[in-house]
């Protein structure tokens, strides 16, 4: 007999099952399991350093906050790779330096602190994230600088840190603001070096891939009007466009639009602050890292501080919800490739320049 029965499955990708297991009678509730948000990510950090000897001035609420995006996968990932790193450098406890390192390592890759670079590549390197550091510090709309680097990791050569914000509510104003940042280290190669590098791939694939999704999936275009040509089941033939050549063709003409609007934007910034990007990139040469309170001597307080500060009184009034950290894709997004790159939020980001 089946009486009493109960299947239970689990699938990360249910838009291509077959529709003979989603009809009525077969599997009738779907429970959606999104990323922990802050206060979930906590907790699961309690649950994996539990067996852990880690350093009494360790939070849990710290570290839920620097791991934006993370499953719980990835965080009893970071939590073991914490207890080899301390294991590696003979120590008795787990410190919170070894937490960071640990999410380093996870995020970027392996640091390779051997890496033969010239002191021209170096210079090179310094400028492009000084670049994205100062951009992304002085957009009120961009996410919050955490450190920048010139240390090679990875595949890139170094990287700007940035820790996203957990947003319900995405805006055409958010998403402009970060293709700014992300175009801005190449921005600042044009700016101070007079010529351009092959280590702005990332950034400009992001950013591309950004402002296509604006424009065909989200309607943030005035020209194309209120149309979305995202397909959410994804069955559509990857040869089979939804729209006519001239639609395409005012598609791209609106997303190298939107890229030229960002890129002006950045070169504008970095041309009025130029004394202050020389500053912060010798900083990085001499440095390698340079963090939030380094970028903060040099440019001020970030105007992503400033924003936050000025819509705190409003929030306390109207708003009774615990405040969100951290950056999980918004619940009224679809979840797929194609969206994410468009809210570009998960795990803690990082712009980096690649190799040569």
């Amino acid at each position: 007999t089946n009486s009493g029965v109960i299947v239970l499955a689990a699938t990360n990708r249910a838009d291509i099952l077959d529709k003979a297991l989603m009809r009525a009678g077969r599997f009738d509730r779907q429970i959606d399991v999104g990323l922990p948000d802050v206060k979930e990510r906590e907790a699961i950090f309690g649950v994996h350093t539990r067996k852990l000897r880690c350093a009494p001035d360790i939070s849990h609420e710290f570290l839920a906050k620097q791991t934006a995006g993370f499953s719980g996968a990835d965080i009893a990932n970071v939590c073991n790779e914490a207890a080899l790193i301390a294991a590696r450098h003979d120590k008795k406890l787990i410190t919170k330096e070894d937490f960071l390192a640990a999410i380093d390592r996870i995020v970027g890759g392996l640091e390779k602190k051997n890496t033969v670079m010239t002191a021209k590549e170096r210079y090179a390197t310094a400028i492009h994230e000084a670049g994205h550091a100062a951009v992304m510090w002085l957009l009120p709309e961009s996410d919050p600088v955490v450190k920048v680097t010139i240390i090679p990791r990875g595949k890139s050569l170094g990287a700007t840190w940035y820790l996203p914000e957990e947003r319900t509510h995405i805006t055409s104003g958010n998403l402009r603001q970060r293709m700014s940042g992300m175009v801005a280290g190449r921005v600042a190669e044009q700016t101070f070096l007079g010529t351009i590098g092959t280590g702005a791939l990332n950034d400009l694939e992001r950013t591309s891939n950004m402002a296509y999704a604006m424009v065909a999936y989200y309607g943030m275009s005035e020209k194309i009007g209120n149309v979305s040509y995202y397909d959410s089941t994804g069955q559509r033939d990857a040869f089979t466009k939804p729209f006519s050549e001239q639609t395409a063709r005012e598609i791209d003409e609106e997303v190298r639009r939107l890229i030229d609007e960002a890129t002006d934007e950045a070169r504008t910034l970095i041309e009025a602050n130029r004394e202050k990007v020389e500053q912060l990139t010798k900083l990085l040469v001499e440095r390698e890292t340079v963090f939030a309170e380094d970028i903060e001597k040099i440019f001020g307080r970030s105007a992503h501080d400033e924003r936050k500060e000025a819509e705190t009184p409003a929030t306390e009034q109207t708003d009774t919800t615990e405040p969100s950290e951290g950056a999980p894709v918004a619940t009224d997004e679809p979840q797929s490739e194609e969206a994410e790159v468009a809210t570009n939020q998960g795990k803690i980001g990082a712009t980096n320049a690649e190799k040569q």
